[in-house]
């Protein structure tokens, strides 16, 4: 993150650059520019463990009470207990393969680590592959992604266990977990085989509304993304009805980015993704 601060005198003018660590020059250069890859050679991703939660201090330059990219404030967390979410999720590699993260720590993209745009750094939290079950265990240390449609960012060798390097995202459920909780306890404590089933289908969720008609008003608001796409579903939140508007369902990432990106000349400007 650059900040720039000007200073006026009298018979000069003084520019002052000071670059916040959060970001380093490297870090910076991943919210701007593309062009990312694997290495060339293959690697056995059954020789790397997962990441063992740790009690751990917080990173003194990683979690600052908010921060901004691209126009858009974040807020970190004071926790990340509790923390659970659903959403796409995406990998980086070579490119910024020995630069620094926003920790402070320097990237290794054959660790088992993940960058989030908000949860504290550090913090641990279990990647499941809701398409495979497939799971993981990382350590978040880095801040990112920001494309306006993905949640987590996962190292190179987390993408390869969790089988989303071909088609280069995937539709995962992340989830904070305690330090002390090692991935044997994990899986025969929460029964994760048992917990997710196959989840081929996503929705966007873009409002809720405790009124029936505000829903209506959205749904057709939305309809040049097709009537068929534009779903209302309700749930009872102590004892009140509420109204989703939902778009999908959808099976495809490059399909559900496109209609991200169109959201806000829609006057919306968030969203989420959900499986049920």
């Amino acid at each position: 993150m650059i900040f720039f601060r000007v200073f006026f005198f009298k018979r000069s003018t003084f520019i002052l650059l000071n670059c916040f660590l959060l970001f380093s020059c490297g870090r910076l250069d991943k919210v701007i520019t593309p062009g990312d890859s694997a290495p060339k050679k293959e690697i056995d991703v059954t020789t790397i463990p997962n990441a063992v939660p740790k009690s751990e201090p917080k990173s003194r330059y990683g979690n600052p009470a908010s921060y901004v990219v691209f126009g858009k404030r974040y807020y970190v967390m004071d926790s990340s207990k509790g923390y659970v979410e659903k959403g796409i999720a995406s990998w980086y590699g070579t490119k910024f393969h020995g630069r620094r993260t926003s920790s402070g720590e320097t990237y290794d993209m054959y660790a088992m680590t993940a960058a989030h745009k908000t949860l504290p750094l550090p913090t641990y939290v279990r990647v499941t592959n809701l398409n495979n079950n497939k799971f993981v265990i990382l350590k978040v240390n880095d801040r990112g992604p920001f494309h306006e449609n993905r949640i987590v960012d996962l190292s190179y060798t987390a993408a390869i266990k969790l089988d989303i390097i071909k088609n280069g995202t995937g539709l995962v459920e992340v989830r904070a977990i305690e330090p002390g909780i090692t991935p044997d306890n994990i899986l025969s404590e929460d029964n994760t085989e048992k917990t997710f089933t196959q989840s081929t289908v996503f929705y966007i969720q873009v409002g809720t509304f405790s009124k029936l008609e505000n829903a209506e008003i959205l749904k057709r608001k939305l309809k040049s993304f097709g009537d068929n796409l534009i779903k209302i579903s309700s749930v009872i939140i102590s004892d009140e009805t509420l109204y989703r508007v939902r778009i999908g369902p959808l099976k495809d990432t490059k399909l559900s980015d496109s209609i991200v990106s169109k959201l806000s000349s829609f006057g919306i400007f968030e969203h989420r993704i959900v499986t049920n």
